[in-house]
């Protein structure tokens, strides 16, 4: 049985996101203070958090950042900020989705499934060959690692899987939609600007070792690609 964590200290909307989850059979846990949410986290295995942002003592943002040192299983932020910064924050230090209260619990559990199993094919996957080499950038598919100029790059899980995904499609030009289907795993839920924070994510960690080579390439109007040339 999947486990999943919610640390939420509204009580009505914890217990409402555990009840919907529980019709899916996952095993949860209900956490309300966040220096407590962020020691479950780290000592108990879960398949997936879901993470309030504002939180008695820690709030999510320091969270997620805990938690990002450790592992990188699926986190959802959930806030009643609709602010996008705290979107782009949020996504910027790890997080695989962002939902914002109020809001469907259909869309909720659909972005839950979509993450656990997303998450658990990277998981199980046995890739065929051990690396993806590039000038100045070696990709580990079955380590999941990544180096630039032989100093590994430490990427969250979606960062990897996206800069993964272009490599290996090296050229060819994909728009934020196919990318959002390709990485996160559902099209009507998704939300593009995702996609540009990953990306600027990517290139912050990898140019700084590559001497601002730039391996994802933006093509106005159109998306991303990926060139090592």
């Amino acid at each position: 049985m999947e486990k999943i964590l919610i640390i939420e200290d509204d009580e009505s909307i914890a217990m409402l996101e555990k009840d919907y989850l529980e019709t899916r059979d996952f095993d949860v846990t209900i956490i309300s203070n966040g220096s407590k949410g962020l020691e479950e986290a780290l000592k108990n295995s879960y398949s997936l958090i879901v993470l309030d942002i504002m939180l008695p003592e820690y709030d999510g943002f320091y969270i997620l950042r805990a938690i990002r040192e450790k592992t990188n299983i699926p986190v959802l932020l959930v806030s009643a900020k609709s602010l996008e910064i705290d979107k782009i924050k949020g996504l910027g230090l790890g997080a695989d989705d962002y939902i914002t209260k109020p809001f469907n619990f259909n869309e909720f559990l659909a972005r839950v499934d979509a993450h656990l199993n997303r998450y658990k094919r990277l998981t199980e996957k046995n890739e065929n060959g051990d690396s993806l080499i590039f000038d100045g950038l070696i990709i580990e598919t079955k380590k999941r690692k990544v180096f630039v100029n032989e100093k590994e790059i430490v990427l969250t899980n979606k960062e990897f899987e996206l800069l993964l995904f272009l490599a290996k499609n090296e050229n060819i030009v994909f728009n934020k939609e196919k990318l959002m289907d390709e990485i996160w795993g559902y099209e009507s839920f998704g939300d593009t600007s995702t996609v540009t924070v990953h990306v600027k994510r990517i290139r912050e960690k990898i140019e700084k070792e590559s001497k601002n080579k730039a391996y994802l390439q933006t093509v106005w109007g159109t998306g991303y690609r990926f060139s090592s040339q």
